[in-house]
């Protein structure tokens, strides 16, 4: 690995102690290292931010708010065609929900109805002799803020200039234009829809007419006529046909008469049958007979409580009912065999091959499509044949064009504190890429980290009367281990204060009583030594001086007894 690599790798070790955990304290010792810088920068961003709120021009604003509760209105007619077809909605101007609100927006922000205004603007400013050629609409149409209130279908508009009087005429005609072209666009929308509507219902009602006829000319050359019952209604055709359906139908029906005939063949025609099952047929039972036999009966038992039945009277009123028997009779055989009649028709047209059957029923149904088709388009048109009608703005303004009564800006408190905050976050920012791009090494683990040797002895840097102890024990100690009549070596790593090495070594003489010690960083000197000592401060050191001594060292192969960490910012009193 490089030296170059090394340092690289060490960048932001003064800010880490680990991969996710962030040493505080030496971002605040980096920070106050150069308190200096951070006070210049933050008074110069203060000084600047002071300056513009003094000399900028104020800023006032004028606004107004619009709802779109109209077009949004559970009676409006267009709502409708929301939900039945967007489409149209949308071409119309009816649709509903964020589409048409973001639509609302799109609106008031388009050239459409703000350039007038801007050619206004443009018009009033060069009449108080101000210069133009610079002001663009681009530019002009930052100072216009439209938003949406959040969950409602209000619309807030906002507008700001430096000239005061300007703001509340260029409001107003921002509302005049956008209810000019508001009004103008729903016209327009919805005369292109009803003019769509009409050129589908022409197409509708001619499809409906041929579908319709395709289906009935089919029918008869299949004989499936029987299938539509009686042809005065088109319910078969609306709702297409179901042959199963109608084929147990037809069998049941079939069933029941034969039943019925059965019966009456084997009573002998009896009265009493003959009553029961003509009474149980509505198309009998709505003729009167039955009514009037049930009369007759009752005569007949209030004129036998009192005559025989040779009497004239009773006799007369007997043949009358026979006579009206054999009618109720005849009505009833013949209603029977119709019906059964018709149900065999059916029951054979719905015999018909699968095939014939089955494109019978999508030529019912398509018909069907068609005329339902047709009623909803006639429906549609109608109801934006009435939504025409109306004139109704699909807004209304609920807040009047305001000019509010202090200026929005320049906050000068506001403009200074953010100076302020500015100035310390820049600052900081400074301070610390400085005390990285030094490469001094302020950390202690990073130091513990590039030492090529254990710390041994960490010491005050200003406290010297703890260094009479810490040479005392450094000679009985880890120094006492070399031949007593070798050197030992005391090498300063970085820039150490000269005081401060001076009153060490000489602490360390003492304690080593005659022997040599040699002060020096010329390694090719102290190599003739038996031990090697190591002393250093915080932010003494780059990295590269230290990767360079480790390498050295390394190299030399020389004994190293440790080294001693002179810490300005410990304090053992």
């Amino acid at each position: 690995m490089t030296t170059r690599s090394m340092e690289n790798q060490s960048d932001f070790s003064f800010i880490a102690r680990t991969d996710d955990e962030i040493d505080l304290r030496q971002v605040y010792g980096a920070l106050r290292r150069r308190k200096s810088l951070i006070a210049r920068i933050t008074a110069a961003t203060v000084l600047i931010s002071g300056i513009y709120a003094l000399t900028s021009k104020p800023v006032w604003q004028g606004q107004f708010e619009i709802v779109l509760a109209n077009a949004q209105s559970p009676s409006s007619q267009a709502s409708s065609l929301s939900q039945s077809n967007p489409g149209l909605a949308n071409l119309i101007g009816a649709g509903s929900g964020n589409n048409k609100l973001e639509t609302e927006v799109e609106i008031l922000e388009s050239p459409s109805v703000l350039k007038p205004v801007f050619d206004f603007v443009k018009q009033q400013k060069q009449q108080q002799g101000s210069d133009t050629q610079d002001l663009r609409y681009s530019d002009w149409v930052e100072n216009l803020t439209v938003e949406l209130v959040k969950g409602t279908s209000v619309l807030e508009l906002a507008y700001r200039d430096t000239d005061k009087d300007l703001v509340l005429p260029i409001i107003q005609k921002i509302s005049d234009a956008y209810q000019d072209y508001s009004g103008r666009d729903r016209e327009r929308g919805i005369n292109k829809a009803i003019q769509y509507l009409d050129q589908q219902i022409k197409i509708y009602n001619q499809k409906s007419v041929r579908s319709l006829r395709t289906a009935q000319e089919y029918g008869i050359e299949q004989d499936l006529t029987a299938l539509q019952g009686d042809g005065t209604d088109d319910a078969e055709i609306k709702n297409s046909i179901n042959v199963e359906a109608i084929r147990i139908a037809a069998s049941n029906q079939i069933r029941n008469i034969n039943e019925q005939l059965k019966q009456l063949d084997q009573l002998d025609n009896s009265p009493e049958t003959l009553m029961y099952i003509g009474r149980n047929i509505p198309e009998l039972a709505s003729q009167g007979i039955p009514q009037t036999l049930d009369e007759m009966d009752a005569s007949l038992a209030l004129l036998r409580a009192k005559y025989t039945d040779q009497d004239e009277s009773i006799r007369r009123l007997l043949e009358k009912r026979r006579l009206l028997v054999d009618v109720f009779k005849r009505q009833t055989y013949g209603y029977l065999y119709a019906q059964r009649s018709a149900a065999q028709a059916r029951l054979k047209a719905a015999e018909r091959p699968k095939g014939v059957l089955i494109k019978y029923r999508e030529l019912l149904r398509t018909a069907a499509r068609d005329e339902a088709t047709l009623t909803k388009l006639e429906s549609e048109r109608q109801i934006l044949a009435l939504e025409q009608a109306r004139k109704e703005d699909p807004w209304e303004l609920i807040s009047n064009p305001t000019l509010l009564d202090s200026p929005v800006a320049p906050r000068k408190k506001r403009t200074v504190a953010l100076g302020l905050l500015a100035g310390l976050v820049a600052g900081s920012g400074a301070a610390l890429l400085v005390d990285r791009r030094t490469g001094l090494v302020y950390s202690e683990d990073e130091l513990n980290s590039l030492m090529p040797c254990a710390l041994i002895k960490h010491l005050p840097a200003t406290n010297g009367s703890a260094w009479t102890d810490a040479a005392d024990l450094l000679a009985e100690g880890p120094l006492a281990q070399s031949p007593e009549n070798s050197a030992i070596a005391l090498i300063p790593v970085g820039d150490i204060p000269n005081e401060q090495l001076q009153t060490f070594s000489a602490e360390l003489r003492r304690a080593l009583g005659g022997r040599e010690l040699i002060v020096s960083t010329d390694l090719r000197q102290t190599s003739r030594c038996s031990t090697q000592l190591l002393l250093t401060s915080q932010g003494a050191a780059t990295r590269i001086q230290l990767s360079q001594l480790r390498q050295k060292l390394a190299l030399q192969g020389t004994p190293l007894a440790g080294w001693v960490l002179l810490d300005p910012d410990l304090n053992l009193g």
